[in-house]
């Protein structure tokens, strides 16, 4: 039998998990190389939110993270996760954006890109895909798992076959909620390895505290490859335990062949964070925990606190139990989407207005509007009409891929930061993140620069250090 392979995901989706995307580029460096001698099928450095939150809340150049990742991980693959046609915002962007992307993001050290779309609509991923593929990279695809009457197994084994025929390497099973029960990812993984020739990856969240079992029952399965975080930042919202899966499988066929004593190395470095991080609160003890609401209303971890946030903003806490409720309600409305970004910030802000409102759609947020349109690409089921025409009125709903509507923007956006631009990939961060790529740019040219105002006349005096 062959061995089990392990993803690493203390670095973006582990941290992202537990202490919202705050770990920095200096507490991973001293680490790295230590963790490149572990063994891992790859490391996930990049991608998903840790884009966003470098420039936001570090002052940090994420693509200077990839690098000094590259620099010292020389022998284990680097893995990123990619949101299809939104890249890592919150919107479609432009082909000549993606491709590009995808082109840098590779040059810069990436190995493998996983890549999803919220509602599994594969107009919205081949883009991505086949740049990924162009670029000589590893092209994952990834099914956004979720439960509905219309999700079934066999639907999800039909999704992987389309997507390997679009040119996917391999094929992930996406489980953001940690929805995915034992039997099911048994039943799911067996039928996935009958169907196509690539390799296999399941990827859950023990939110629901259903992982491991799960991970265990894919493993049975003949699963290829399971994403895991060092245990200090594993469990609650994150993923099982990577040490804990490496010594059960030691006990089987399928041992990972990963040395435990290497892997406590890799926790005692991380566990400070953890201490730290509970200490001033950046960690909350509740995520920690299990959230039988995941189960009961299909809600993952993060959006549950992002529906309490948006209730105390509204002074209406005690709404959160009829928020819950109303969630499954909006998903049936809206075509049963799976709750990831960005569906679970639409599906969840709509629920939250509905019930402070007193009454369905009495207001409606432009992006949900936008996704009724067809602008997020294409429900696992058809909206019905009358809400439709609740939402939008008699506007047309398109019916082509979303990014056929959107010009190319590169060139122009190269042109409005012509003075910031210090580097290439500069350009693609000012296309995601207009404002907050701006502002890191200001900051960086004021460090570049010492600017004394005290000295001679009113102008500005300019010292470079």
């Amino acid at each position: 039998m062959t061995p089990v392979k392990i993803t690493e995901t203390v670095l973006r989706d582990g941290h992202q998990s537990l202490i919202a995307t705050r770990m920095k580029t200096s507490e991973m460096q001293p680490i790295l190389e230590k963790m490149d001698s572990v063994g891992y099928h790859a490391m996930e450095v990049w991608g998903g939110a840790t884009f966003d939150a470098s420039l936001r809340f570090l002052n940090e150049n994420p693509w200077d993270r990839l690098r000094l990742i590259r620099k010292h991980v020389k022998n284990t693959k680097l893995q990123m996760l990619l949101r299809g046609q939104n890249l890592l915002g919150y919107k479609n962007y432009p082909d000549d954006v993606v491709k590009e992307f995808v082109k840098h993001a590779v040059f810069n050290g990436i190995d493998i890109i996983r890549t999803f779309d919220a509602l599994n609509d594969l107009r919205n991923i081949e883009t991505a895909i086949l740049a990924t593929k162009k670029e000589g990279a590893h092209a994952q695809a990834a099914i956004s798992y979720t439960v509905s009457p219309v999700h079934t197994i066999e639907s999800f084994i039909v999704l992987a076959k389309d997507m390997v025929s679009m040119g996917a390497d391999s094929i992930c099973i996406k489980d953001m909620s940690g929805l995915l029960t034992p039997f099911t990812a048994y039943e799911l993984v067996k039928g996935l390895k009958a169907s196509v020739e690539v390799p296999i990856e399941v990827h859950s969240h023990c939110t629901s505290g259903l992982a491991d079992m799960t991970y265990l029952k894919s493993i049975e399965a003949g699963v290829d490859i399971i994403d895991t975080a060092i245990s200090p930042f594993a469990l609650g919202t994150s993923q099982p335990a990577t040490e804990a899966m490496v010594a059960m499988l030691n006990e089987t066929d399928r041992k990972t062949g990963i040395d435990l004593n290497i892997l406590n190395e890799v926790a005692e470095h991380f566990a400070p964070m953890r201490e730290r991080a509970l200490e001033t609160g950046l960690m909350d003890p509740k995520i920690l925990g299990m959230d039988i609401n995941t189960l009961v209303y299909q809600v993952p971890g993060g959006m549950l606190s992002n529906l309490v946030s948006q209730l105390k903003l509204q002074n209406a806490l005690d709404k959160y139990a009829d928020v819950l409720k109303e969630v499954p309600r909006v998903r049936e409305d809206l075509g049963y989407p799976p709750l990831v970004t960005p569906t679970s910030q639409i599906i969840g802000t709509q629920a939250v207005l509905n019930v402070i409102t007193g009454e369905r759609y009495k207001m409606v947020p432009n992006e949900v509007k936008a996704y009724v349109k067809g602008m997020y690409g294409k429900p696992a089921v058809p909206i019905k009409d009358e809400i439709i025409k609740k939402i939008i009125g008699n506007e047309e709903v398109i019916t082509c891929r979303p990014a056929d509507l959107l010009k190319p923007m590169l060139e122009e956006k190269e042109k409005e930061i012509g003075m910031y631009i210090e580097n290439p990939e500069d350009v693609l961060t000012y296309a995601l993140f207009p404002q907050v790529a701006l502002d890191f740019f200001k900051l960086r040219m004021a460090e570049k620069y010492r600017i004394d105002n005290t000295v001679g006349s009113q102008e500005e005096n300019v010292y470079p250090i």
